[in-house]
Order: structure tokens, then sequence, then C-alpha cells
């Protein structure tokens, strides 16, 4: 008599996500008192650091790491595995204590600049 198998072992993967519900990590909170975006930049501030270190658990720290170079909040979010809303209310809270800036979008409130598109455009054209 053999074994019956239920799966291919082959098939089975590793779980390398956090073992942490996002709400903990929140504090139930599920939104930002900052509009940030896909595309929004952040990056640390001049004594963002210190402040950190102070100031912060170790999941912000781990955003602070990653902010000491200019990144999009989906950079952030992807390098991090977390979900895109967890890491908009941690950064959220970042900016609140000084930490981390943000900084403008480059579309502003009249919408994108139709220039830029256009060459954009013409460039994607020529490959």
């Amino acid at each position: 008599m053999t074994p019956v198998q239920d799966e291919d072992p082959a098939a089975e993967k590793e779980w390398n996500g956090p073992l942490v519900r996002p709400y903990a990590w929140t504090g139930g909170r599920t939104s930002s008192s900052y509009d940030l975006r896909l595309e929004t930049l952040v990056s640390l501030e001049e004594n963002g650091v210190a402040i950190a270190m102070r100031s912060t658990g170790p999941e912000q720290r781990s955003i602070v790491e990653l902010c000491a170079y200019p990144r999009s909040v989906a950079e952030v979010s992807a390098l991090l595995a977390l979900p895109l809303g967890v890491v908009r209310v941690l950064l959220g809270d970042l900016i609140s204590l000084g930490i981390v800036a943000m900084h403008d979008n480059a579309a502003e409130a009249g919408g994108p600049d139709m220039l830029l598109l256009e060459r954009v455009l013409q460039g994607l054209r020529k490959l």
C-alpha cells in the first residue's frame, strides 16, 4: 500500500510575508492625514535619524532606513513587502514627527504638463 499525497511538494511555497496583521502596525488606523500617492517622494529629514531612534518602533525604523535616499511611497511598500495602506499611515506618522519629508508631486492641481507628456511620447515613438 502506497501513501496518498495530497499536494505536489514542489507546489508548496514558503511564506515570507509579515506575521503581524496590518491593523496592529497602524493601531487600527486606515488612512494618513497626508496625501501620499504612489508616486509621492519621501526622504529623510536632516535630523531624522536622531529623532527616529528616540520616537519610533522597529517598523518605522525600517522605513527610515529606506528613506535615506529619496523613494516613492510605492517603492517603500514594495521593498518592505507591506501593504500600501500600512506604509501610508506609518509614513504619515513619520512626517508628523519631522523624521521624513514629503516632496511635492510632479502633477500640479491644474493637471499634468502637456509639453512634458508630448516629449515623453515622442521619445517612446523613437524607440
